[in-house]
């Protein structure tokens, strides 16, 4: 399995490569240079095994060249042996549509899935090749807890977590600030997730710093993510589809990642109709699809703060896709976002795009109001991000069954479900005593030099 950039087709990478560089030289993204392909018959073989084993099939299949199946079915295990449930993922009923419960994890959000992984993958290539590295993420609430989380009192390796002060929930804040650990560090920024993103890249491209530094990231923009998300794709379809059954899924959107994986996942013959990106008010992407204008506006802080998102990293992903793999245009698009603000999508690109994705977005009011209804209909707490993709599946009429990913436990964002329901979540035993830790994290002004500079005092 080899790699290329979205902004240059011609220069391979090892898997290696993409998953300690994060992001390409060029700034592009990594993408494999052949997606794996399952004919109906494949994927039947694969529709009795358990969630660790399938895990172990598809992880296997974009870094062969890197671990062993053996490798990698034992790093799964590791990877899952503290979720609370066996299967990592749940499937629930919800009225005429189905949940697939993803916050399972330490953390209570889906990004523990991947990030389990991603941790024990850096300690094996880190003493397969007796490497030192320092991790720089940026989060809009869950990333950075889940990867704190992963990451903390491990050799070889520093966590640095950019977070948008004051426009993230308490409990988020929390499962982050609240790990007393020599390898991680906390940056409250004065700004919102955009920039802090924007800061992550400038790291990034700034050659002399990220070298010096030996910087990697977690950030969704590493395929590593991408690749372990696919999964729950998988196993969800074999729980709820026959053989050749095509079915819809609704994501909340933020950074697109979630959902590219997805659409990997249909490009890898799972029978999937219809991926339905569903956003708040911050809905560039519903936008984008509607007019072919990708246009990034001022971040609105909403009750779906992961969510509060203006620029889709991952998108790029999509439209190297749809563009046949064009790098060079690619890199005029992104040139024409830098420059101009925007960049416009051609009608026969779009169309592509159409054939595999709807987009829908909900108000504040609208995903409060799913989140009163779901706990009044089906006595269920969910989490306003789950709401999202709820009231944007109920906007569209699909054919055939439809999976909601439910992407965070409602205790996470208790005090909106709280306040439409009447009843506060509850957080599991084994967390509880998260709320009473001392914090520790730095507040920083919106100044890269300062950012920098104070990574490199403690590097």
């Amino acid at each position: 399995m080899e790699y290329i950039s979205t902004r240059n087709t011609q220069k391979k990478f090892s898997f290696k490569d993409v998953f300690l560089k994060g992001l390409a030289p060029d700034g592009g993204l990594f993408i494999p240079n052949i997606i794996p392909f399952y004919t109906l018959n494949e994927l039947e073989k694969f529709r009795n095994l358990t969630y660790k084993e399938l895990a172990t099939k598809i992880i296997f299949k974009f870094c062969n060249n890197e671990f062993s199946e053996q490798e990698i079915k034992d790093l799964v295990n590791d990877s899952y042996k503290n979720f609370r449930i066996d299967d990592v993922v749940k499937v629930r009923k919800l009225g005429k549509l189905n949940l697939l419960e993803l916050f399972h994890g330490p953390t209570l959000a889906f990004k523990d899935i991947a990030m389990q992984v991603l941790g024990n993958m850096y300690e094996k290539i880190l003493k397969k090749n007796n490497l030192k590295i320092n991790i720089i993420v940026a989060t809009s609430g869950d990333t950075g807890a889940a990867a704190i989380n992963a990451i903390k009192d491990r050799k070889n390796m520093k966590i640095f977590v950019l977070h948008p002060d004051n426009k993230i929930s308490e409990v988020q804040r929390k499962f982050m600030t609240t790990v007393d650990s020599k390898n991680v560090f906390n940056i409250a920024l004065e700004s919102n997730f955009d920039e802090c993103q924007k800061f992550v890249k400038s790291m990034f491209e700034d050659k002399n710093f990220s070298n010096s530094i030996n910087m990697s990231g977690v950030n969704s923009i590493n395929w590593s993510r991408i690749v372990v998300q696919i999964i729950y794709y998988f196993f969800s379809y074999f729980k709820i589809a026959k053989k050749e059954e095509k079915i819809n899924y609704a994501v909340p959107t933020g950074n697109f990642g979630d959902i590219y994986a997805g659409y990997v996942a249909k490009k890898m013959g799972l029978p999937i109709n219809k991926l339905i990106i569903a956003t708040n008010s911050n809905d560039i992407l519903k936008r984008a699809i509607n007019t072919g204008i990708y246009k990034p506006q001022d971040v609105e802080h909403t009750v779906s703060p992961s969510m509060d998102i203006q620029v889709a990293s991952n998108f790029e992903r999509l439209i190297f896709d749809v563009c046949s793999c064009d790098s060079n245009k690619i890199l005029k698009l992104m040139n024409d976002l830098n420059e101009r603000g925007q960049f416009i999508i051609e009608k026969n690109e779009l169309k592509k795009i159409k054939e595999n994705f709807y987009s829908e977005s909900l108000s504040e009011e609208e995903t409060k109001s799913v989140i009163k209804n779901i706990y009044k209909s089906q006595e269920m707490l969910i989490d306003p991000h789950t709401a999202v993709a709820i009231g944007a599946a109920n906007k569209i009429s699909l054919e055939g069954k439809t999976v909601i990913l439910a992407t965070a436990h409602p205790f996470k964002f208790s005090d909106t479900v709280m306040q439409e329901t009447g009843v506060k979540p509850e957080l599991p035993k084994s967390l509880k005593n998260i709320l009473d830790k001392k914090e520790i994290y730095k507040k920083l002004p919106r100044d890269l030099k300062k950012i920098k500079n104070y990574i490199l005092e403690r590097v």
